[in-house]
């Protein structure tokens, strides 16, 4: 499979990226992903290269402050709009006049984001394991914590009052969570385990913006919210959410239930890598939506489709 690598001149600044495949079949179309984080990096989204055995290349890219792009020391970057315009140049350097977005976590928050800009040529949006609501995410967050071992709560409640989050108990802490809403794997990839890696090394952006942990969010993004814009969204979008996502199936509601004749999938038996968890099968679910896209057949859904009881 022909991978191609190089640069984007983003303001005074280079973003790197990687395109997977020769190109599109008949019909097709190329798939730009977006990671999560924020400040995370795209490796961990690497088993999705499988898009390119479909017939469509799969282009990713590290989001400035990230991995392989340019690393700045200017905090003042790290905004909502800063990420809107650079998927906009991305997608200008690499000529993707027509194409489909997949998002994952953050990555589906700027998806969002930037579907509001209303672009042109974007055939369907993925919204995979993401909020509209960060209120709602750290409701649901605190929902689940409440389930971890009381002694595993006390640790974390421990460290964020004292304002030692970076002790490596609280990391320890934060696995639990971890292992139960984000990979359910016992080992993970190695590809899963760079981009953590990378956020311990180089946490600025994800610091900046979110805070210390997926559940303690103290950055700009905690009151970040544009539930009641969803309506504004005119892209085809299917909304995946893990069965025991941390982005909970409460969400995929909310955001599904927000974008007009939005399809909604709660994938049985995985949480927020359900795309590391069980590829294969999460590679038939995206492979399907967007073959409908392609050949015409894909209908707005009259309401939420693919729910779980809301007991869970």
């Amino acid at each position: 499979m022909n991978r191609t690598e190089g640069y984007v001149p983003f303001r005074e600044y280079k973003t790197w990226y990687r395109v997977v495949g020769d190109g599109e079949e008949e019909g097709k179309l190329p798939v730009l992903y977006l990671h999560g984080g924020p400040g995370a990096t795209h490796d961990y989204l690497e088993s999705l290269e499988a898009m390119a055995e479909t017939g469509r290349r799969a282009i990713f890219y590290d989001q400035l402050g990230c991995g392989k792009s340019d690393l700045p020391d200017d905090t003042s970057l790290w905004t909502v709009d800063t990420f809107v315009e650079e998927v906009g140049v991305v997608r200008e350097h690499l000529a993707l006049d027509r194409l489909h977005i997949f998002g994952n976590s953050w990555g589906g928050m700027l998806a969002m984001e930037y579907a509001l800009t209303q672009p042109d040529g974007v055939a369907s949006m993925i919204v995979a394991s993401s909020p509209s609501s960060i209120p709602q995410w750290v409701a649901e967050a605190n929902r689940l914590r409440a389930d971890l071992p009381k002694d595993v709560q006390a640790t974390l409640t421990k460290h964020e009052e004292a304002g030692t989050t970076s002790d490596p108990e609280y990391e320890e802490a934060c696995l639990v969570f971890y292992k139960r809403h984000v990979c359910r794997l016992s080992e993970w990839p190695g590809y899963v385990r760079r981009s953590f890696q990378f956020i311990e090394e180089h946490g600025v952006v994800y610091n900046t913006m979110n805070g210390p942990s997926e559940f303690h969010i103290i950055g700009p993004l905690k009151d970040w919210d544009i539930t009641d814009r969803l309506g504004e969204i005119r892209i085809p979008t299917l909304v995946i959410t893990g069965e025991f996502d941390e982005a909970t199936p409460a969400i995929n509601r909310t955001v599904s239930g927000g974008i007009r004749g939005a399809e909604s999938v709660i994938y049985p038996g995985c949480s927020h890598m359900a795309h590391v968890e069980d590829t294969e099968g999460y590679m038939r679910v995206l492979d399907d939506f967007l073959t409908r896209i392609e050949s015409g057949a894909w209908k707005p859904a009259e309401q939420a489709v693919g729910a779980i009881p809301e007991s869970r």
